[in-house]
């Protein structure tokens, strides 16, 4: 007998879901949150600077002295993002993935408007993630349709996540105790998102977003 048990893994202390290099496989949990984010320098309590992400719905307006510059001096560039919870297979942790590339984004789209798909839940999903930097490529592949496990379900609803708790920049696997008031609060989605043109983001049209 070895030193360490027979298939032992370091456990997953991260809740958000990363792509490694290679095939990443998981199941989508909840339905999408989509909204805009840029990253802002701030000073902390300690007077530290820090850069944390800025995250807005898709009907709150983005002004230009918001967004702050980056390390080269240039404004932060605005990205369109979705955040979802997920059950990562290799983690076996549920996550939230947040996605900001497009080329995934147009895949997971296609395939749950796919009939011969459908519902992006009833399977897993796998992105298989070639090179690095500027020359990073992902592949997306649907696996077959199969009930997912019961436990995980359990587990995730237990969990409560709250995926708005993004835009306040909360946490959203803490104790929820006022969801539903949450929920009522949260502002009505427009058709397009209102962004300062200088960003040269796309105008997103909600009922597109899938999920």
């Amino acid at each position: 007998m070895g030193f360490l048990p027979k298939g032992y893994e370091e456990p997953v202390t991260d809740n958000y879901m990363k792509f490694q290099a290679g095939a990443n496989a998981f199941r989508v949990l909840s339905s999408a949150i989509v909204g805009m984010e840029f990253w802002k320098e701030e000073t902390n309590d300690d007077g530290e600077s820090v850069r944390r992400p800025v995250r807005k719905r898709m009907d709150e307006p983005i002004y230009p002295d918001e967004i702050g510059v980056d390390r080269n001096g240039e404004p932060e560039r605005v990205k369109h993002f979705w955040a979802f919870a997920v059950y990562n297979r290799k983690a076996k942790a549920i996550q939230i993935l947040q996605l900001n590339q497009k080329t995934i984004q147009k895949e997971l789209r296609a395939l749950d408007a796919n009939p011969k798909w459908g519902d992006i839940k009833e399977y897993d999903v796998v992105v298989t993630k070639v090179g690095e930097k500027l020359k990073t490529k992902y592949v997306v592949q649907a696996d077959p349709k199969e009930p997912i496990e019961e436990d995980i379900v359990k587990e995730y609803e237990a969990m409560n996540i709250n995926l708005e708790a993004l835009f306040d920049g909360k946490d959203p696997f803490a104790v929820q105790e006022d969801v539903e008031e949450d929920v009522k609060k949260k502002p009505k989605a427009e058709e397009k998102a209102k962004i300062d043109p200088e960003t040269g983001e796309e105008e997103i049209n909600i009922e597109d977003i899938p999920f």
